[in-house]
């Protein structure tokens, strides 16, 4: 009787609740959890597992450590999830990591990566899963390669659907165009697209240089 007494006397009341490790994740979400789960407990009853298990739920959290700092605080330390790709789904725009997991919208202001991928499977499997990070890893690789070539702003979406045969819509003297892209080899076949159509963007919807040769697309 007497430990419990002490234990749950105000001197064990949350008054400082310690997040680090924020970058994206929201600081006042993190606290509005801890507050809830230790409003009764204070510190040192708190679950702590019950605080990891529903920080984790948070959008851009990928792992949460809780522990007591007593006599009246919490502390939790916070590894996130890293956006990777801009993803189109449900109509709107998400930010995605190399795990397939989609964070959350991506805010009107917030900084862009240049282009957004199509092609997202939203099934909840392994295998969509599993291709989602294949997808993820292909967006990685166009936009290292197409920002050494200094193309990236000059590509508005991917479509991802199939990963071995990638198409994009690039922009040529400001006309939106398509291209029909090989599996590897991004830069130079963009840079190879971009060149054949230069001049002719009216009179062509787009070139394929998955093959060995250009082949302009007719309208």
């Amino acid at each position: 009787m007497g430990y419990r007494t002490v234990t749950a006397s105000e001197f064990f009341d949350v008054k400082k609740i310690d997040v680090r490790g924020l970058s994206r994740a929201s600081k006042s979400d993190v606290e509005a959890i801890v507050a809830s789960q230790t409003e009764k407990s204070g510190a040192w009853n708190a679950d702590l597992n019950i605080i990891k298990e529903k920080v984790e739920k948070l959008a851009f959290v990928k792992s949460a450590a809780v522990s007591r700092v007593l006599p009246d605080g919490v502390r939790v330390n916070l590894i996130e999830r890293v956006p990777k790709a801009i993803v189109r789904i449900n109509g709107g725009d998400f930010w995605a990591d190399d795990e397939g997991t989609v964070l959350a919208p991506v805010g009107k202001n917030e900084e862009r990566l240049p282009f957004v991928m199509r092609g997202w499977d939203e099934m909840k499997t392994d295998e969509a899963n599993k291709d989602n990070q294949a997808r993820v890893r292909v967006y990685q690789k166009m936009l290292e390669e197409w920002r050494s070539f200094d193309l990236a702003n000059r590509v508005q979406s991917v479509d991802l659907s199939d990963v071995k045969n990638p198409q994009v819509i690039a922009v040529s003297d400001g006309i939106a165009k398509k291209v029909f892209l090989p599996k590897d080899n991004f830069g130079k076949k963009l840079q190879l697209a971009l060149e054949h159509l230069a001049g002719r963007e009216k009179d062509f919807a787009g070139v394929d240089v998955s093959e060995t040769s250009p082949r302009l697309i007719p309208n």
